[in-house]
């Protein structure tokens, strides 16, 4: 049973353990679509899955289709109890006196956390419809408009907070630079990109040309608001790290700019794909090869600092497997969902399009391995974190 009333306790960081996953339910979506031939659309669906699934030729195939199946589920599953457990806990506590606190501090750009998981519960939900609904893909083109609605329904409400936020900072001059001192307001950027991969989906496979370019220009517009943010987070966030060293316990926001890249790559690799179908705007497979490369490079360079650093603070002890809890420990989820998901792409556009590695040769799965690693070591992360943070104890659970 979930912990619940923590009211002062609370903290909207904890909406993270819902992205997280909602993260891991999509991570495993990217199996079958980017080993599973599906010519006929974008991406993979039930009518491609079913068939190889019942099989009887392969048993190995099917099980591992199987297992995919059933890990996408688990962890849906998971997103949406988090997801109502979150919603509650944080109605309970914009009733404390710590929530208007909150608003007063620079702790308020947490509440981005909202709508960055709002905005992964309608991938789950498309991931859901697109791999058990069958022949959804016959409609899909009905569903655009209101995955687009409900993309820009979010993005305002991010808008709104950041509003909020920035209108505070502005008038008051209330932010403490001396508190800065990590990546964590970074969370706003990722909800961002988060909204501006959604709306880029329609985008690149809408066959309506009209959908096709709403889409992209709301995507373009929600892209460029995190990649501004991300410059000035950016400089703010390392001059205060360099002014008074980081937080300890926010030292896992070091790889907060792992999914933010993953995000934003994304995006563009669907611009791409819209601007070709609809606009004629044709791009050298080596373009991909270059933009894909360059995003996994920093995303490396990232991940080494972060880790550099965490481990010489004992985080990783501390906070993913000791005693110390912090709900800001589930972001440790996102950098391994994200770095494993534009791993694929990475693998699959940067290096399988420009021929460079054959899709299903030795060299490809060879490159997927450390890819499954990093995947398989957040799951245990997860878990662990789950256990520690939100499962009440046992005598707690004796006496309730």
């Amino acid at each position: 049973m979930l912990v619940n009333n923590l009211r002062e306790r609370y903290s909207p960081m904890y909406f993270l353990a819902a992205l997280g996953a909602g993260g891991l339910a999509v991570s495993f979506f990217i199996y079958p679509m980017f080993l599973l031939p599906h010519p006929d659309t974008p991406m993979v669906t039930f009518n491609h899955l079913w068939p190889a699934l019942t099989a009887g030729g392969n048993a190995l195939n099917s099980a591992l289709i199987g297992i995919d199946l059933a890990a996408i589920i688990l962890f849906a599953v998971l997103h949406f109890w988090l997801l109502a457990w979150n919603l509650r806990e944080f109605k309970l506590f914009r009733q404390t006196d710590a929530y208007k606190k909150l608003l007063t501090s620079n702790a308020e750009i947490n509440l981005m956390a909202v709508p960055l998981t709002l905005a992964m519960t309608i991938n789950v939900a498309f991931v859901l419809g697109a791999v058990f609904v069958p022949n959804l893909w016959s409609v899909v083109e009905w569903m655009y408009p209101g995955a687009i609605a409900a993309f820009l329904a979010v993005g305002i409400y991010a808008l709104r907070i950041l509003g909020a936020y920035f209108t505070r900072l502005f008038v008051h001059a209330q932010f403490d630079f001396a508190e800065n001192n990590s990546l964590a307001p970074m969370v706003s950027i990722f909800a961002l990109a988060m909204v501006a991969v959604g709306l880029a989906a329609p985008g690149a496979m809408s066959h309506h040309r009209e959908i096709n370019a709403i889409a992209m220009m709301l995507s373009i517009f929600f892209a460029s608001a995190a990649i501004l943010l991300l410059l000035i987070k950016i400089v703010l966030g390392f001059d205060a790290i360099l002014r008074h060293g980081i937080q300890p316990q926010a030292a896992g926001s070091l790889w907060i700019v792992i999914p933010i890249l993953t995000l934003l790559g994304i995006t563009w690799i669907r611009w791409s794909m819209g601007l070709s179908h609809q606009f004629g705007n044709t791009n050298h497979p080596t373009d991909l090869l270059l933009f894909t490369t360059v995003v996994v490079s920093l995303q490396v360079i990232f991940g080494l600092i972060g880790y550099a650093v965490m481990k010489k603070l004992n985080y990783f002890a501390d906070y993913a497997g000791g005693a110390k809890s912090n709900a800001g420990a589930f972001a440790l989820i996102c950098p391994g969902v994200a770095f494993f998901v534009f791993g694929m792409f990475f693998i699959s556009f940067g290096l399988v399009i420009p021929k460079l590695v054959g899709a299903g040769s030795w060299m490809y799965y060879l490159l997927m391995a450390p890819l499954i690693a990093v995947q398989l070591k957040t799951i245990q992360v997860y878990f662990r974190l789950f256990g520690k943070m939100l499962i009440k104890p046992r005598l707690q659970l004796a006496s309730a």
